[in-house]
């Protein structure tokens, strides 16, 4: 079985946490820094599994403050 691309490793578990429970509406997601460590990645993936979740509406991101759940999750 081919590994996972990391961005999609990101994506799939922060949209597991929330559906899970583990992250909360309004919770902060760890730094773009902690991320690339606990993934062991470079920044770029994490930077793109960041915008995509954007996108979807699963996170909300604010330049120089950081990324945070959603206060509502998409359908």
């Amino acid at each position: 079985m081919p590994r996972q691309p990391v961005y999609e490793q990101v994506i799939n578990d922060v949209i597991s946490s929330i559906q899970s429970g583990t992250l909360q509406p309004g919770d902060k997601l760890p730094s773009i820094a902690e991320l690339c460590e606990q993934y062991r990645a470079s920044a770029t993936p994490i930077r793109l599994a960041l915008r995509i979740l954007d996108e979807r509406g699963w996170i909300e991101v604010h330049q120089g403050r950081g990324s945070f759940v959603a206060p509502s999750q998409p359908a």
